[in-house]
């Protein structure tokens, strides 16, 4: 990791953070939105399980891992063995794993420690956040991680759980509000951002197709696991000479005028854009 070295350097970093930041805010309104909205909808789908408040609550702060959740508790009401439940809530999470893989190159400066902390903290929402944030910037942004991943959506999520399960009945579904087309088209927009080349457009046009064929003829939750895997490696068997791509670039960089230019300043001072924020 290498510290910017002058004032200048260090006036572009934290333009680059002030700006990324604040970015990072406006993108994390549709996912508070959506994780308050589907938090109601666990709460109420808990309660009718027969959960009481604080196993509905405990479950939300400890596993934090909405569709999980979901699946858990149906599960439960359904009188399904714990070993199977465990087997096929792992199934169903096991593309943390992929976030996690993603995620290393950016944070493999950071103790390991703190990154099973993080790594609590991951969900499908927080990884998009974060990792559209670290483009831009072209650097880690630690403080940015706790941002997207607990202030977009683990605050949002627990809240609006307890509401849930206290409200029961009282509350409609967020769905006939509208709200159930806000998180696919949040998710949808942070995934624009992150294409950046046409390796990019390979993986998720081939992860999608993956994903399509393999949850008709199979299962969702496998589907999701199998374009994950499938897309990117597509993307990266095609060789960057015939697609004009720069391949001594692992991070690309993003649209920040200070996060590029504070990260060819390090370049040229021998540092690399995996930069820790704090």
């Amino acid at each position: 990791m290498v510290s910017p070295r002058t004032p200048s350097e260090r006036e572009a970093r934290r333009a680059a953070l002030r700006s990324g930041r604040r970015q990072l805010v406006l993108d994390s309104l549709g996912i508070m939105a959506s994780a308050g909205g589907f938090g109601v909808v666990f709460g109420l789908a808990a309660r009718q399980a027969g959960f009481s408040v604080i196993e509905a609550s405990v479950m939300s702060v400890v596993v934090f891992a909405g569709a999980a959740q979901f699946a858990a508790v149906g599960f439960v009401r359904a009188g399904m063995p714990w070993p199977a439940i465990f087997l096929l809530t792992a199934l169903l999470n096991a593309r943390h794993l992929l976030y996690s893989a993603a995620l290393r190159p950016w944070l493999v400066e950071v103790p390991a420690l703190k990154r099973a902390v993080m790594a609590h903290f991951l969900t499908d929402e927080g990884f998009a956040l974060s990792v559209a944030h670290f483009q831009r910037l072209g650097f880690a942004d630690l403080r940015g991680y706790w941002l997207a991943a607990i202030g977009a959506t683990f605050i949002p999520w627990n809240v609006a759980t307890l509401i849930g399960v206290i409200g029961a009945s009282a509350i409609p579904d967020p769905a006939r509000l509208g709200l159930d087309v806000v998180f696919p088209a949040a998710m949808s927009g942070l995934v624009v951002a992150l294409v950046t080349g046409r390796r990019e457009i390979v993986a998720v046009v081939a992860g999608c197709v993956v994903a399509v064929v393999v949850g008709l003829l199979i299962d969702t939750r496998v589907a999701v696991l199998a374009g994950g895997l499938i897309g990117p490696f597509v993307g990266l068997a095609l060789p960057g000479v015939i697609l004009g791509e720069q391949p001594d670039n692992p991070m690309p960089m993003g649209r920040s005028a200070a996060g590029r230019a504070l990260a060819e300043r390090t370049r040229a001072a021998g540092g690399g854009s995996n930069e820790i924020g704090s």
